[in-house]
C-alpha cells in the first residue's frame, strides 16, 4: 500500500511559494505606498474628505484634471495614427532593414528622457530649426510659436511615447496570417476595405495595448509637460509637485495621487473587459 503523500505545512497556499519574493516586493513598494497614500489624503490636514472636496469643488483643479485627459487623449490618438503605418511598414519589411529601424526605436527609448526634451526645446524654439526651415521654404512669414503651449507638449510626448504604442502593434501584425489578406483581395476586396473590415479589426489588441499604455503614461508626465507647456497647459502630474514641494500640503498632493490612480485602474479595467487578457497578448 503505497504511503499517503506528506502534508503541507506552512500557511502560504499551495503553488505561491515561488512567488513569495514577488508578492513580498510588491506589498513593500505597491500595497504600502498606496496605503499610506490613501490615508494622508484623509488624515491631513484634518481627518475628513476635505481634500476631495476641495479637488473636486475648485474650477481651477478640475481645469488641470480636464487638461491631464485632454492632452492625454490627443497624444494617444496622435501616436496611434502614426505609429499603426510605422509598426505595419515593420512587419512587411526586410529583415535587414527592420532590424535598423528597430535599433533607431530603441536608442531612442535608451537616450535620457531630460536631454530628449531639452532637445525638442532647442528645435521647436522661435529660432529653432523648425521654424527656420519653414521660413526658409515659404511656408510661413513668422516663426510660430511651438513651445510652452499645447503644441509643443503634444510634439515631444508623442515622440516620447511612439516606441510604445510601435512595439506592441508590431508583434500583433507579424502574428497575421498574409493570406487573409490575399484572400481578401481575391474575393474583390479593395485595400481601404482589406484595412477597415480585416487588419484594423485583427490588429485592435494590440492597438488597445499601445493606446493604454500610452495613456496612462501620459496621465502621469512631468518632464515634458513641465519643459514644453505653459502655465496654462499644466498636468495633474505637476499640481502634484507644487503641493508636495512649494505648498507641502501633501494631503491635497496624496489626494490628487490618488484620484489619477484610481482612474488609471479605472481604465484597465475598462480595457479589461473590452478585449481581455489573451486578447491584449495578441494571443
Amino acid at each position: 500500500m503505497l504511503a499517503p503523500p506528506p502534508r503541507r505545512r506552512g500557511w502560504l497556499p499551495a503553488g505561491l511559494g515561488p512567488a513569495t519574493p514577488a508578492l513580498v516586493l510588491l506589498t513593500l513598494f505597491f500595497v504600502v505606498p498606496v496605503v499610506s497614500l490613501l490615508l494622508r489624503s484623509v488624515l491631513e490636514p484634518s481627518p475628513g474628505l476635505g481634500n476631495y472636496a476641495e479637488l473636486l469643488g475648485s474650477s481651477t483643479y478640475l481645469r488641470v484634471f480636464l487638461n491631464t485627459f485632454l492632452v492625454s487623449g490627443l497624444v494617444t490618438t496622435v501616436s496611434l495614427l502614426i505609429g499603426f503605418p510605422v509598426a505595419w511598414t515593420l512587419a512587411i519589411m526586410p529583415g535587414r532593414w527592420a532590424r535598423i529601424v528597430f535599433a533607431i526605436l530603441l536608442l531612442s527609448m535608451w537616450t535620457n528622457l531630460l536631454a530628449r526634451t531639452y532637445a525638442w526645446m532647442v528645435l521647436l524654439q522661435r529660432t529653432g530649426i523648425v521654424n527656420k526651415t519653414l521660413i526658409n521654404l515659404g511656408l510661413i512669414d513668422q516663426p510660430l510659436t511651438l513651445v510652452n503651449n499645447l503644441v509643443g507638449v503634444t510634439i515631444g510626448m508623442v515622440y516620447i511615447m511612439l516606441p510604445f504604442v510601435i512595439l506592441p502593434l508590431y508583434g500583433v501584425i507579424r502574428r497575421i496570417d498574409p493570406s487573409i489578406l490575399q484572400a481578401a483581395a481575391l474575393c474583390g476586396a479593395t485595400k481601404g476595405q482589406a484595412l477597415r473590415r480585416i487588419l484594423l479589426p485583427l490588429a485592435a489588441p494590440g492597438m488597445a495595448a499601445g493606446g493604454l499604455m500610452v495613456f496612462v503614461m501620459s496621465l502621469g508626465y512631468f518632464v515634458t509637460p513641465a519643459l514644453l507647456g505653459g502655465t496654462n497647459n499644466m498636468m495633474l502630474a505637476e499640481l502634484i509637485a507644487q503641493f508636495v514641494q512649494s505648498l507641502v500640503n501633501w494631503g491635497m498632493g496624496s489626494a490628487a495621487a490618488f484620484v489619477l490612480l484610481v482612474a488609471t485602474l479605472a481604465l484597465y479595467a475598462v480595457q479589461l473587459r473590452l478585449f481581455g487578457t489573451s486578447q491584449m497578448g495578441g494571443r
